[in-house]
């Protein structure tokens, strides 16, 4: 990996994906099925106390955790471009098992990527998670402001003017910090037309679209409706947010309780220019 030495002035890294080794494929039509999903490293979540009483389950393995890391896997079988929060990268917790490889594999990834934002090794692994069914022509791994632990990934799809920019990433609770992460982010999409933010970024849409640094940026949000938490949703904290240069279908929560997060979904319609996109 190689420093990045373009955008905002941080420690950001060039990476490369990591390959299962199965064919990449597209859809018919030239639109992607986009994903963002905070599986909470598999623990499922249905009430408040349980933070408490389930708290155990972050440190130490547990019999459940497999199972729902297959339910996790099922889903996402059906997308083509998954943004992962909130996976473990292989530690005590997890008999040593990257989740975000393990996911790859069962659902047929050819393409993926972890993001460590906290090693508390040999316990936890903290990190994102990036899935892909087809080649990436750029990936990038930024640090963001505040304390450390959380980071974004940026990834490209396609070449020159009509290149698809996603950041994918999982932002602070509070708002001072937050908001200096997503002008961050800002200045990560300046040399782009077509833009994707994914993620759990932690607030609601009107924060993001009227009152953050995203402001002005033209975006739009691909659904609305609450994803937290699960098991009684009453804030949207997943998003999914276009440039006014894209357009999605289906747009949607999907009432999959598995973590204390809802996943949330849309279909992206590339620019026209991609429908020469090469897939191996």
């Amino acid at each position: 990996m190689q420093p990045v030495q373009s955008g905002p002035a941080r420690a950001a890294l060039e990476c490369s994906v990591r390959c299962t080794g199965l064919p990449a494929q597209l859809q018919p039509g030239y639109r992607l099925r986009l994903l963002s999903f905070n599986i909470q490293v598999g623990i499922r979540t249905s009430a408040y106390h349980q933070y408490l009483t389930r708290c155990w389950k972050h440190l130490l393995p547990h019999r459940e955790r497999e199972g729902n890391l297959q339910a996790v896997g099922n889903l996402l079988d059906q997308y083509d471009l998954v943004a992962l929060q909130e996976v473990d990268g292989g530690s005590l917790r997890t008999r040593h098992v990257n989740q975000v490889e393990q996911l790859a594999l069962q659902a047929r990834f050819p393409y993926w990527y972890q993001q460590l934002n906290r090693n508390l090794a040999p316990f936890a692994r903290h990190s994102n998670g990036l899935l892909s069914r087809i080649p990436l022509s750029r990936l990038e791994d930024h640090p963001l402001p505040g304390p450390a632990g959380r980071r974004a990934m940026l990834l490209r799809i396609g070449q020159g003017r009509d290149a698809v920019a996603v950041v994918m990433m999982h932002l602070a609770l509070g708002s001072r910090t937050r908001n200096l992460q997503l002008a961050y982010v800002r200045e990560l999409l300046q040399d782009y037309r077509h833009f994707v933010l994914m993620g759990d970024l932690n607030t609601q849409p009107d924060e993001l679209l009227s009152r953050s640094p995203l402001r002005g940026l033209a975006l739009h949000a691909a659904q609305q409706a609450a994803t937290f938490p699960s098991w009684k949703p009453s804030r949207c904290l997943d998003h999914i947010l276009l440039s006014d240069t894209l357009q999605s279908q289906g747009a949607r929560v999907l009432p999959y309780a598995v973590s204390d997060h809802l996943p949330v979904a849309t279909e992206l319609i590339l620019p026209p220019s991609l429908a020469t996109l090469q897939v191996p």
